[in-house]
């Protein structure tokens, strides 16, 4: 079928900040096709900074999860407001990338032209659609590819070019970190930076091995700039492998936005994380990755598009499970076992390889 002829698309992407960025080809595959047309995104307010300043976007508009403790009227008027706001763009196109409920309740209520999203299950969710793509159409596919099926289903076929993330950091985040390196000796490329934390510490690597990891690189000559969010269980796990470690290592954690998260990561040489969002950031920025797998699926969720290596447990055919740690635990066995070696063996090839 011949692809839409369109003059406003909206991409919807309801999902947390790695979720968001690998949504962002179908922005550029958009712009691509239709150079004249203008195309949006509506998101979550905290992951905005992942897709805000994108050359190829016209306009961001953020849902706040906080409308929800604004009280009944408040939170009414709040969603009010969104709505007329993405009614006034006149959407020819409206792109919904998850099984949100609310995308489909948008979708129906700005009556746009053409209209996409997974397939799924539901008289009310296949009415609210024209076309639709397969969910996860391999479950050895990545997610980035899963995306741009919503084009495909619309007569879009992406270019390799389309393909690439793009987040931009922008000024006030480069000229932040460029001082913040300065300040602690650190010249671009010649450190490694570590975000060994996740919001899910089902996926999280023990801090002790991290704490051997960072020894072991340093040891090596690597200085070690560490990072991770703003929030008490992360800067616990930090503060529990600053005591394990025999060196010090600059500690960033706590202190950096998204946005000079990603500058750091850009001026790093390699960059060694778990599956999180700062993994798909290191990514974007064409950091040579090493990214720790446990129970999600690597194939799915893997660095996009940068050269890379995944370390994952060999000694687990559980894995990748995709359960939050074994038997609910919130600890994952296939990470607990695994060994500081074979780490820093990946860090090792990476390094060699991309020198």
């Amino acid at each position: 079928m011949p692809p839409p002829s369109f003059q406003r698309a909206l991409v919807i992407k309801l999902r947390h900040h790695g979720d968001v960025l690998l949504a962002a080809p179908v922005i550029a595959a958009l712009k691509r096709c239709a150079p004249a047309a203008q195309v949006d995104a509506l998101v979550y307010a905290e992951t905005a900074p992942m897709l805000a300043g994108h050359p190829a976007l016209s306009g961001l508009h953020t849902i706040d999860r906080n409308w929800k403790r604004l009280g009944p009227l408040r939170r009414l008027a709040a969603e009010w407001r969104l709505l007329q706001e993405l009614r006034r763009r006149d959407y020819d196109l409206v792109i919904h990338l998850s099984v949100h409920r609310r995308g489909a309740w948008l979708t129906r209520l700005l009556h746009p032209r053409w209209s996409v999203a997974p397939r799924y299950t539901g008289r009310f969710w296949e009415r609210s659609f024209t076309h639709f793509y397969p969910a996860q159409s391999h479950p050895h596919r990545h997610t980035v590819e899963t995306n741009l099926d919503s084009l495909r289903a619309l007569g879009i076929e992406p270019t390799e070019e389309d393909k690439r993330v793009t987040l931009v950091p922008g000024a006030a985040a480069e000229e932040r970190v460029a001082a913040l390196l300065s300040r602690h000796g650190l010249a671009a490329g010649n450190f490694i930076h570590l975000h060994p934390a996740s919001r899910w510490l089902f996926k999280c690597w023990p801090a002790e091995k991290a704490a051997q990891l960072a020894d072991r690189l340093q040891e090596m000559g690597w200085p070690v700039a560490l990072t991770a969010a703003p929030d008490a269980r992360e800067l616990a796990f930090v503060e529990n492998i600053k005591a394990a470690a025999t060196h010090p290592f600059v500690d960033f954690s706590g202190q950096l936005s998204l946005k000079e998260l990603a500058a750091l990561t850009a001026r790093a040489r390699l960059f060694v994380g778990v599956d999180s969002a700062p993994m798909h950031i290191a990514a974007a920025m064409g950091t040579p990755t090493v990214a720790i797998f446990g129970p999600s699926g690597d194939r799915e969720w893997g660095p996009w598009n940068v050269t890379h290596r995944i370390v994952a447990s060999a000694a687990h055919d559980c894995r990748p499970c995709g359960r939050d740690g074994c038997e609910g635990s919130k600890i994952s066995a296939c990470l607990t076992e695994l060994p500081v070696e074979q780490v820093l063996a990946a860090c090792e090839a990476l390094l060699a390889e991309t020198a």
